[in-house]
């Protein structure tokens, strides 16, 4: 009865979880204009405000490509640098405490596939590498990365320091070059896009290639006869 229970809420959890994904597909997300005009009806609380709706919103699978730019857009280098990085991280956090707190044990424990558990060895000892990496890379889904670090075996704080640290170059990039007005794109923002997707390829790459050794076993010692 116990094992039909778990299986039920893992079933559940999975039926959440592509409700959620399917929702997010679905929803349309406003422009940086609709976005602009809707700060200058909040007043001043607006960046607390955008802030707290950026890191809830980006928990569940949706870009933050639109909420970044319209960073820049409204609160100029400093701020935008600051909220969006900020509500990334949080956002980051809050995913990874979220899958952890469903049920993480029980879907982790169906991962058995050798390199499935070979992934997860390498993410709890060196996890903070690939996901510095990743999310250097734009490409890589945010949600996506966030859902399975939270099934890993990977420690919350290094998850989080490389998260930051990873997020960073994009971010600044990002709010300084964003052109969100005239639905541009500056070629600085090109250029600095290309170098985080070269650069977190590169990280993927060493963390493929760097094999952790072994201990190796000392010799017992041989007693001598008298």
């Amino acid at each position: 009865m116990t094992r039909l229970i778990r299986a039920s809420r893992v079933v559940a959890l999975l039926v959440a979880v592509a409700a959620v994904f399917v929702a997010a597909l679905l929803v349309p997300l406003p422009t940086p204009q609709q976005i602009q005009d809707w700060a200058s009806s909040v007043g001043p609380l607006f960046p607390l405000l955008f802030f707290v709706v950026y890191a809830v919103v980006t928990v569940a699978p949706i870009p933050r490509t639109v909420l970044t730019v319209s960073c820049g857009v409204l609160f100029g280098p400093v701020l935008g640098i600051t909220v969006a990085l900020a509500a990334t991280t949080v956002a980051a956090a809050l995913a990874f405490l979220l899958v952890r707190a469903l049920d993480h044990e029980q879907v982790a424990a169906r991962l058995t596939h050798p390199a499935v558990r070979a992934i997860d060895e390498r993410l709890e000892r060196r996890g903070w590498l690939a996901v510095g990496s990743l999310r250097l890379i734009a490409l890589a889904p945010f949600s996506v990365v966030n859902y399975c670090c939270g099934l890993s075996s990977m420690h919350f704080w290094p998850y989080l320091v490389a998260t930051f640290l990873g997020s960073l170059p994009g971010t600044v990039g990002t709010v300084i070059l964003a052109d969100a007005l005239t639905g541009g794109t500056h070629p600085a923002m090109i250029v600095v896009s290309a170098t985080c997707l070269a650069i977190g390829v590169i990280g993927l790459v060493v963390d493929t290639k760097w094999k952790t050794t072994a201990p190796t076993e000392e010799p017992a010692p041989v007693s001598v006869s008298e």
